[in-house]
């Protein structure tokens, strides 16, 4: 019997992060995944699970384990789908390794994912976007800050994380014909994004509140508390402070609604700036997509909502 330890450790230390530089996000989820995988084994073959072999991952055990997700832990075709992409790209890793189980690899790689339904794009409405961005108090640096993050994200198409890793080195007023800012994103990915006129005045009030903070932290979004007296520097704001930010605009305007979230700002700038006129080409630029294909989601939106934009686009068109 050959250990299933030492392949799942190389997988999650060296394949992922390393070979195929996945995201920290991606890491996470698979190794949730193997977590609940070994669990489910475990109790199985009443084994610990650093004692699983790797015989015993076969196809009729995986059914099982998905089987077990959906109806004891309540998990969606999508959740299972995710679990199932997880052992796949396992067991492709292993096949490079172990040749004595090519058979059990193929055999697990055949197993299909299940059919889901196709989740409309959420995003907002030209009204609720310009009520969004109304929403912060221009009187405070709270409020400066806030309606900068939510200007990069609902016109700029910056996701939460991109505008928590964004310094002051990224950001360039003077460059072009409004500025523009480098964004380190997806896939670790630099991309260039212009911005408007708009956008620039956000972002010098914003950082001329900043320097009032004499904070020696480079991140251009900082915290808005400090550790001791009001003159310990901001930290950089995190991913999670961002997301919290979001919602709770999104609340004050009520567009808190089914299925709208943080990336739904995101979603808004595909789907309006499509419909002023922009190109695919160029919204796939500034989203950072690795191909247009990715971007054509938002062209078959705003099509529709040519029909029925009441419905589609709250009267956008």
């Amino acid at each position: 019997m050959i250990p299933i330890a030492p392949h799942i450790t190389a997988f999650l230390q060296k394949r992922l992060p390393v070979e195929q530089r996945a995201s920290p996000h991606t890491c996470d989820a698979y190794a949730y995944a193997f977590q609940l995988l070994f669990e489910f084994m475990s109790r199985r073959f009443g084994v610990a699970p650093s004692d699983l072999a790797l015989e015993q991952l076969d196809a009729p055990l995986v059914l099982d384990f998905l089987d077990h997700l959906q109806k004891q832990r309540g998990n969606t075709p999508r959740t299972r789908n995710a679990r199932l992409a997880a052992i796949r790209s396992f067991m492709r890793f292993v096949e490079q390794r172990v040749p004595a189980v090519l058979d059990q690899v193929r055999r697990v790689r055949a197993i299909p994912a299940q059919k889901t339904n196709t989740n409309i794009v959420q995003h907002l409405t030209d009204e609720e976007q310009r009520a969004l961005l109304d929403a912060p108090d221009p009187t405070t640096r709270l409020g400066i800050r806030d309606r900068a993050m939510l200007v990069l994200m609902a016109m700029h198409g910056l996701r939460v994380v991109e505008c928590h890793r964004l310094s002051l080195e990224d950001v360039d007023l003077e460059a072009g014909e409004a500025g523009q800012i480098r964004v380190f994103g997806k896939g670790d990915k630099w991309r260039t994004v212009l911005l408007t006129e708009e956008t620039r005045e956000v972002l010098r009030m914003w950082l001329a509140a900043r320097a009032l903070m004499r904070s020696g932290c480079r991140a251009v979004f900082l915290t808005m508390h400090w550790t001791n007296a009001c003159s310990d520097p901001g930290e950089r704001i995190s991913t999670r402070g961002i997301r919290r930010m979001v919602n709770h605009y999104l609340e004050v305007v009520g567009a808190k609604k089914p299925g709208v979230s943080c990336h739904a700002l995101r979603h808004s700038y595909a789907t309006l700036s499509l419909a002023a006129g922009a190109s695919l080409l160029a919204i796939s630029g500034s989203l950072g997509h690795s191909s247009v294909t990715t971007t054509q989601v938002y062209a078959k939106i705003v099509d529709k909502a040519r029909n029925n934009p009441a419905k589609l686009l709250g009267g956008l068109l």
